[in-house]
């Protein structure tokens, strides 16, 4: 870093956020929204121009009434910098080389035979150098894991579709593949996504709740990705609904996941997921019941969340969603029933999102590490 950059690092990073989030900006808005001085601003854009992340366009508006000299807007330069992201499942590696603005350069599926974590590492290994094209401009790695991971040191401290238990996925990883390493929470790495490159771009307050395997809900309030104390805020899949319900693999009963997640959809259904699908669609009262208790589950979850938050805005996404149209009245009517007050009021709305969208999740986790950094 140059040593202006260093002098001037938070206001850069502060910067570097808004133009990468929100930009083409000029450093007239940046100063407004920022609450620095124009100085300021021009101080802290100049070593990222010179470094070559940001670039000023041609001017396109005046800097204040009666000025005389237009604004030139900051932007990106996306192809300085490039991260890999990677969603990790029981059977697949899903990876994704993204630019510094998170727009997906290339995509790769690989299959997983097994959730040994050796053999995990090394399919990782071969995935991130087929997605590689230039390292000397891509150092930086995201990985998302489903379950209880700590992003602060890279532990997965356990990950129940992998059966994986204080994996140190950092250390590993970052030997496996010689990159920089970020390792987040699947759903907090999709949510950071969204508050930075989608639905949540600008906003103060919203929820992510995802609908498949697991149930999990990203939070964002006052403008930050909530991870708790313990990193594991937002698990509405192990949220009680029902003391009577099933057992759920956490140890609990009653959860959201045990009755609304995919394996719990597909044992008390007795089918597989897209049989019981079909047979639902086809009028099977039996099956249709086991999608409108799933649907009443997730509806009580994503209440808890609107009465403890409050988010201005709940989306809605999972691979899951390919069955919405048999749990969306139920969910709703689950939703208003225990919403409490305005809390019903929130918004729902329905963002379906591929296992793509996961993977540039980890790659914006990188991002971010990158920016902080």
């Amino acid at each position: 870093m140059l040593p202006e950059a260093e002098s001037a690092a938070p206001a850069m990073t502060a910067v570097l956020t808004a133009v990468l989030t929100e930009g083409p900006l000029s450093r007239v808005t940046l100063a407004r929204r920022l609450g620095l001085s124009q100085a300021a601003v021009t101080k802290a854009a100049r070593p990222l121009i010179e470094l070559g992340y940001l670039q000023e366009l041609a001017a396109t508006e005046r800097s204040g009434p009666g000025a005389g000299r237009p604004a030139s807007p900051l932007a990106i330069r996306a192809d300085r910098e490039f991260f890999v992201g990677v969603k990790i499942t029981a059977d697949e590696l899903i990876g994704v080389l993204c630019d510094l603005g998170a727009q997906v350069r290339k995509s790769i599926h690989r299959p997983l035979l097994d959730k040994d974590v050796d053999y995990v590492l090394t399919e990782l290994g071969h995935l991130v150098d087929d997605l590689i094209d230039d390292r000397s401009r891509t150092r930086r790695l995201g990985l998302a894991v489903s379950g209880d991971v700590d992003r602060a040191t890279g532990l997965v401290r356990y990950s129940p579709f992998l059966h994986w238990r204080d994996v140190p996925l950092r250390e590993l990883a970052e030997k496996a593949t010689g990159l920089t390493v970020t390792v987040e929470n699947d759903v907090k790495a999709l949510t950071t996504a969204e508050h930075w490159f989608g639905e949540g771009v600008g906003a103060e307050s919203f929820a992510l709740v995802t609908v498949g395997t697991g149930i999990g809900c990203g939070l964002v309030v006052n403008g930050r990705l909530v991870s708790g104390s313990h990193g594991v805020a937002g698990e509405i899949g192990h949220i009680g609904v029902d003391v009577n319900g099933p057992a759920c693999h956490c140890g609990g009963r009653g959860c959201v996941e045990a009755i609304a997640g995919t394996d719990a959809i597909v044992s008390r259904a007795g089918l597989s997921f897209d049989d019981a699908v079909n047979a639902a669609r086809a009028g099977d009262v039996r099956v249709s019941a086991v999608f409108a208790a799933a649907g009443e589950a997730i509806g009580c979850g994503i209440a808890a969340v609107a009465n403890l938050v409050g988010p201005a805005h709940i989306v809605v996404s999972g691979e899951g969603l390919a069955a919405y149209d048999l749990f969306e009245t139920h969910i709703r009517a689950g939703f208003e029933r225990q919403a409490f007050g305005a809390a019903a009021q929130c918004p729902l709305s329905v963002r379906p999102l591929p296992f793509e969208e996961w993977a540039r999740g980890a790659a914006t986790v990188s991002i971010q590490a990158f920016v902080a950094s």
